[in-house]
């Protein structure tokens, strides 16, 4: 499941020893192991991929810093995503009022990202995609924070509701209301797409 760590138990007690002690090489394993699916995470809740790159730095810094505070009760990633959502939730409660977000789409390598254009695809194919891209990030964008967080938990790290509810401090029901809340106002965004492909 994608909620548990990509090393086995062993590995990662050994990364946690020498993540305690300090060690540089370790911090470089956490990061090259976790640095893509974390970033997927904060993109999914901030729409911005530069500052998606911000914020995952900070993530690994924090739990660089405070390695001492994980008690391991969850898995390293666990952890980290955890500290993540709520670096990504800060992030735009600091600035959705401030500024008109200029979002950027993540690197289709790295896993996520509404950039729905192939090499292979033909204009009209292109720009049909382009499109779809375009109001699939409006839609992401008029959800509340804490939606899209919940959506992003859902679809992108493919947990199930009690696992959201666990990590949101939320109950169950509140999770699907908001997933069922969220997937609505993506199907109306998309609506636009169909209409005008039957034109």
């Amino acid at each position: 499941m994608s909620n548990k760590s990509n090393i086995a138990d062993a590995d990662e007690e050994r990364l946690l020893s020498d993540l305690k002690n300090q060690d540089e090489k370790a911090y470089k394993k956490l990061v090259s192991l976790y640095q893509a699916k974390l970033k997927n995470v904060a993109y999914g809740i901030t729409l911005d991929a530069e500052e998606s790159t911000d914020i995952i730095q900070d993530v690994f810094l924090k739990a660089y810093m405070g390695i001492e505070r994980f008690k391991g009760e969850s898995s390293l990633y666990t952890w980290l995503r955890r500290i993540t959502i709520n670096e990504s939730l800060n992030w735009v409660r600091k600035w959705k009022r401030r500024f008109r977000w200029q979002h950027q789409s993540i690197d289709q390598e790295d896993g996520w990202g509404p950039e729905l254009v192939s090499d292979e695809a033909g204009p009209e194919k292109s720009l049909s995609n382009r499109q779809t891209s375009d109001l699939l990030k409006k839609g992401l964008d008029s959800l509340p924070e804490k939606a899209r967080a919940i959506l992003v938990l859902k679809e992108v790290e493919g947990l199930s509701y009690d696992e959201i509810g666990e990590l949101m401090g939320i109950n169950k029901g509140t999770v699907s209301s908001r997933i069922f809340y969220a997937r609505e106002k993506l199907r109306e965004s998309l609506k636009g797409v169909e209409s005008e492909g039957q034109q």
